[in-house]
Parts: structure tokens; sequence; C-alpha cells
């Protein structure tokens, strides 16, 4: 005996609906989704203000983590630009974002310009630098590029490095890469999905 065609219809629409509901949503991001990577996964360095820091600090928080030098003349201040407007679009929530700058730079990159460099862009903003024999390990754990170009002094040089930002959900896990040049409307949309779930 064969079911009307109607019922039929109604039973296949029921079993796709609770198909659908069965289905973890997957969320769809600007940056790129790294989540679970076995790299970015965290760090342990000292702040602006001599306080040692690591990802734990920031619970509640989502973290957008750069590296960079302060004499950078383009992508690093736009890059703190791009993040400080992305905290300013998020209202309310701009609070339970940390915007951290992580030096490529020991040898010019004080904790007092660091200091100086942040409040430029947003005072919340913490700069953190590792002891010149420890960056090279660090920068490897992020996959991160960078190299010291001399200049026509002995301090002028410059620093060529990887230009993307790393993103960290509340609970502290790796969750996307954000290019350079993405632009704060899409960071912040970004981060409010983090916030949000």
């Amino acid at each position: 005996m064969s079911l009307p065609l109607l019922t039929r219809r109604s039973l296949l629409g029921a079993a796709a609906l609770l198909i659908a509901g069965c289905t973890e949503k997957v969320e769809s991001f600007a940056g790129i989704d790294i989540t679970g990577a076995d790299y970015a996964t965290g760090f342990s360095l000292t702040d602006h203000n001599g306080q040692p820091r690591t990802l734990a600090d920031f619970k509640g928080k989502v973290v957008v983590l750069f590296f960079g030098f302060t004499q950078c003349p383009d992508v690093c201040p736009t890059t703190m630009t791009e993040l400080a407007e992305a905290k300013r679009l998020l209202g309310a929530d701009g609070d339970r974002l940390q915007g951290l700058f992580v030096s490529i730079d020991p040898e010019r990159d004080t904790p007092a310009i660091m200091k100086q460099y942040m409040a430029s862009f947003d005072p919340s903003f913490l700069a953190l630098y590792a002891a010149p024999n420890q960056l090279p390990e660090l920068a490897k754990s992020y996959k991160m590029y960078y190299k010291k170009v001399d200049g026509p002094t002995p301090t002028s040089y410059t620093m060529d490095h990887s230009a993307g930002s790393y993103v960290y959900d509340p609970q502290g896990r790796i969750r996307l890469y954000h290019r350079y040049g993405s632009g704060s409307a899409a960071l912040a949309s970004d981060l409010k999905k983090l916030l949000a779930a």
C-alpha cells in the first residue's frame, strides 16, 4: 500500500527539517578560519609595563595579536588603527577586546617607546616583547616571518615581516588569521561572532 503523494511530501519535509536541526551551524568568517591549528597556540611574554603575560590573562575577551615594530612606516600603524576602529565598532563589547602588539625589533622597541606607541592607538592595547634570543622560536611557533633589512646607518634599518593578525576567542583558543588590509568592519564582524558564541 503506497502513501498518498501529499503525505509522502510531508514526511520528506519533516525529515529534512529534523536533519537540518541536527546539524551544527557553521559560522562564516571574513578572516581565515584556523580553528584547531597546532601553531599560534599561546605565548609567555612581558608587556610594556613590565608584567609577565600569557593568553590566560585575557580569558573572557577576544584577543587580536599582531607582530610588528614601532618604526614601521605603514603596515603596523595601519593595522593598529584598524584594530582601534574595530574596537569602536563593537560598541559596549569593545571592552571585551584585547589588542596585543608583539615587537619584532627588540633593539629599538623599549618598553617606554612601546607604551607610547600603544597609547596613540588605544590605551588598553598592550605591547609585548621577547628577549632577542627568544624571538626566533616565538616567531616559528606562529609561522611568522621577519627579517632585519639594513639601512644607510646602523640604526636606520627596517624590518620585513608577515602582516596578518591572529584572533583568539574568549576561551583563549586560536580561531582566525586576518590578512593585512581586510579592514576594521570585517574584523569587527568576526569579533562580534566570537563574542556571541
